[in-house]
């Protein structure tokens, strides 16, 4: 097990070392930020000055070591549209972005785990066909269009639910949340379902097809021949072993939720680190820009570490087979 997870987290060093340098590598040639935030009708002495107090006159290489050398320490450097300390200004979006995540992968699973058993065990039904061809909808439909059809009937035309904006919200320490107010679960409702769409029809498919797989299975034939109880086999027996895949894919997509809250935040004007990325891209803020995609890779990393160890805990057989020295791959 350590070495597994010693190998696991050299992977990971890699992974975001080569992350960091292809963002700071592309973002070089995103705009001139020094263009960007003294203007047109700066002087040449002006435009010196400020490249050389941002350390943009040295060479590549140097800035990305100072970079990576100041991330480690998780100083991500100054903003060059907001003039405030990069992390500072994650540090504050970061609830919100986790807030709005989080409540996109609850409502995911508990919506698209149910209905993926009965579209399984009701595969011949009226509203298991339906569901199916709803959530057909639910995988092709872009994010933002759906964001946008939310906001139309239940904002504009029903004016039950607001279109934009976090709400009030509860600090604890450096943290906010909404969760803790009425106009906070307000604002959280459409932002959230417009989110969580694409992983819950996701989730529906995966899980009806992982079960009726199951169900085919010989273990659950003898099952049946014991004479036990259709309910304990659909979800004692059936439903334990569809679990295995389905976490790999939902750990997996939760970090696709963080990184692609993007639209969703753009849409809801929901004051996330999606937000705040894209109007960086919007101002060629390269600090911003670059400590985002690093964080995301983080999340990934870690999600991906984290889910490969829950195959451990779910699966014997993987147990096993690191106990007789076969290692996991």
């Amino acid at each position: 097990m350590f070495a597994f997870i010693l190998r696991r987290l050299l992977q990971a060093v890699a992974v975001m070392l080569t992350v960091s340098l292809l963002a700071f590598v592309l973002f070089q040639y995103v705009g001139d930020p020094v263009t960007i935030m003294l203007g047109q009708d700066a002087t040449d002495a002006e435009r010196v000055e400020l490249r050389e107090r941002l350390g943009l006159n040295q060479p590549a290489i140097v800035q990305f070591g100072h970079f990576v050398a100041n991330a480690a320490q998780g100083n991500f450097g100054i903003s060059l549209r907001q003039s405030e300390p990069v992390s500072a200004l994650l540090k504050s979006r970061l609830p919100a972005t986790l807030e709005l995540s989080m409540a996109a992968a609850v409502l995911a699973l508990l919506v698209g785990v149910p209905l993926g058993v009965y579209t399984a065990l009701k595969r011949h039904s009226l509203v298991s066909q339906l569901l199916l061809a709803g959530s057909l909808l639910g995988v092709s439909l872009p994010t933002f269009l759906i964001g946008i059809l939310l906001i139309l009937v239940f904002s504009v035309q029903l004016g039950w639910l607001p279109s934009y904006g976090r709400g009030d919200t509860v600090s604890f320490g450096w943290w906010t949340s909404g969760l803790f107010t009425t106009t906070g679960w307000k604002h959280l409702i459409l932002p959230s379902i417009t989110l969580s769409l694409f992983q819950m029809t996701l989730v529906l498919r995966l899980v009806r097809s992982e079960m009726l797989e199951v169900l085919r299975s010989d273990y659950i034939k003898f099952a049946r021949a014991r004479g036990l109880k259709r309910r304990a086999i659909h979800f004692g027996h059936a439903l334990k072993n569809t679990m295995v895949p389905v976490i790999t894919i939902t750990g997996l997509q939760l970090g696709g939720i963080i990184a692609f809250a993007i639209v969703t935040e753009t849409v809801f004007q929901w004051p996330g680190m999606g937000l705040l990325f894209i109007q960086a891209v919007q101002f060629a803020d390269v600090p911003v820009m670059a400590a985002y995609l690093c964080l995301i890779a983080l999340v990934f990393v870690v999600i991906n570490l984290i889910v490969d160890l829950l195959y451990f805990v779910v699966d014997p057989r993987l147990r096993s087979g690191l106990t007789r020295g076969g290692g996991a791959h």
